[in-house]
């Protein structure tokens, strides 16, 4: 089966579910306990709503990386798909945190750093994430305040 023709589950091709987000969406790892924490505090933060979830192997993570020219596997960052263009490391991080409230918004100003300075600490902490935090065996079943914003259940409420 193709990445596209691998389907969420709400039914839809994957391919259907990218074609219809009209939202920023992070690609996290599923599996890593750190980033669990990271969507969940993106969540609490995120008082518009503007941000959807999918964990990088998910068919719509799968999807967006693919049209994006992104590799499918071994991704080792936090993805960032938004307004067309898709963000990585720590200019991602740094793009999500200064659209949420405060205090994350104040790193925002960040994104100022040049990337070879900013990204080596991103690596850091995404080497050792594994080591410091833990992962599960697959992806873990979010509270439902997550559930609802990820990409292939956000749509399913659609009109």
């Amino acid at each position: 089966m193709a990445t596209g023709d691998a389907t969420p589950d709400d039914g839809r091709p994957a391919a259907a579910v990218v074609d219809g987000l009209d939202a920023p969406v992070i690609l996290f790892d599923g599996v890593c306990n750190l980033c669990n924490a990271a969507v969940r505090a993106v969540v609490r933060y995120d008082d518009a709503g503007v941000y959807r979830f999918a964990p990088l192997g998910s068919p719509v993570g799968q999807e967006l990386l693919r049209r994006h020219g992104l590799p499918t596997d071994e991704l080792d960052s936090v993805v960032l798909v938004a307004d067309g263009a898709a963000y990585t490391r720590s200019t991602a991080a740094l793009r999500v945190c200064r659209r949420l409230g405060l205090p994350w918004s104040l790193l925002g100003p960040l994104l100022a750093v040049p990337v070879p300075l900013r990204d080596p600490f991103y690596d850091l902490v995404a080497r050792t994430r594994y080591r410091l935090f833990g992962r599960t065996d697959e992806c873990q079943v979010p509270p439902p305040t997550v559930r609802d914003r990820l990409t292939e259940r956000a749509l399913d409420q659609s009109p």
